[in-house]
């Protein structure tokens, strides 16, 4: 019998909200973490790129990780990111996860090396074998460095019966495709999510299970729209909100790292959290502002003072949503 939870449907890389200081804002976080439960998320994601992860110190992280275990309080699946350039490391937080009562983690490959298969089946492998929760792989060869292929991919879930789903942040929707079909096809209860948002539709489309992207923490309604219509067999509403939602990937060529350009849209979009962000990260200069909102415009995902026809559908479905977190 599968022993572990399964991963699906829309799981934000939530930001975190940060003072000028640094200093987790606890109170604002919160805020956009209920805003994004009331939304109809299927969980959420902590200390992912988006979360500036790269850019604390292990006790900050653990700080995050405590506090939004904690205030979501079992409403919705809670995943911590614990990858790290050091095993040892990737180890404790990986155990501070379990101990906090996180739902499961999200492991990033090493990045600055280039390891060898051996040495990166290894590092799996002793996460995997340091706790009991399920374990998400974590693909970003743009930042890493080095590309977690489809039949690696198959030889670590082979290897580690917790390790039960992947985060494959490529702009190839051949890679996805071919994680799909060749670890899917051996472990079916393997999770493979996107994590650019314009693979949503193709993903589930090849029989994928949902997404982990950005965009998440400030359209929600087009990613949840999207994943809800193609469970109830809607592809042409599935359609539709995949032509807004593939308008906001030229948003995070805006800057790099994008961290500060999710924090800003967030806000734009209407929930008021700080958008300071960690170094080398800088606040978005105020011509970037304008490109970001006049971008917000075409994909159609500022607040609207009237209520349309389209904000009905989401209302309902998030509603839905809502009800069965809680029941």
């Amino acid at each position: 019998m599968y022993p572990f939870t399964r991963f699906k449907g829309i799981i934000p890389p939530v930001s975190t909200i940060v003072n000028d200081e640094g200093t987790l804002e606890k109170e604002q976080m919160g805020q956009l973490i209920d805003h994004l439960i009331e939304a109809g998320v299927d969980g959420l994601f902590f200390l992912g790129t988006g979360g500036e992860f790269s850019q604390m110190s292990v006790q900050e992280r653990e700080k995050v990780a405590s506090f939004a275990v904690n205030y979501i309080n079992k409403r919705v699946p809670v995943l911590i990111g614990t990858g790290s350039t050091s095993t040892r490391e990737s180890v404790r937080l990986s155990q501070h996860a379990e101990r906090v009562g996180a739902d499961g983690i999200v492991v990033i490959n090493p990045f600055y090396w280039n390891l060898t298969e051996e040495n990166l089946l290894n590092y799996y492998k002793q996460v995997s074998d340091s706790v009991n929760l399920p374990i998400i792989l974590y693909n970003f060869p743009n930042l890493t460095g080095q590309d977690l292929t489809p039949e690696l991919v198959l030889k670590i879930a082979d290897q580690n019966e917790n390790i039960v789903g992947i985060k494959d942040t490529v702009d190839s929707i051949g890679h996805i495709r071919e994680v799909i079909t060749k670890v899917k096809g051996k472990h079916p209860h393997f999770s493979v999510f996107c994590g650019f948002d314009d693979h949503l539709f193709n993903t589930l489309q090849l029989g994928g299970d949902g997404a982990i992207s950005a965009s998440a923490n400030f359209a929600p309604q087009l990613s949840i729209g999207i994943y809800e219509a193609c469970q109830n067999g809607d592809l042409s509403k599935a359609a539709e909100l995949h032509r807004k939602l593939a308008i906001l990937p030229s948003l995070y060529k805006l800057d790099s790292p994008f961290v500060n350009v999710v924090k800003e849209a967030t806000k734009m979009c209407g929930i008021n959290v700080s958008t300071e962000v960690l170094a080398p990260s800088q606040k978005l200069r105020e011509e970037k502002l304008k490109q970001m909102r006049g971008i917000l415009e075409i994909a159609e995902v500022l607040p609207k003072e009237s209520t349309t026809g389209e904000q009905s559908y989401f209302d309902q479905l998030r509603r839905q949503k809502v009800q069965k977190h809680f029941h």
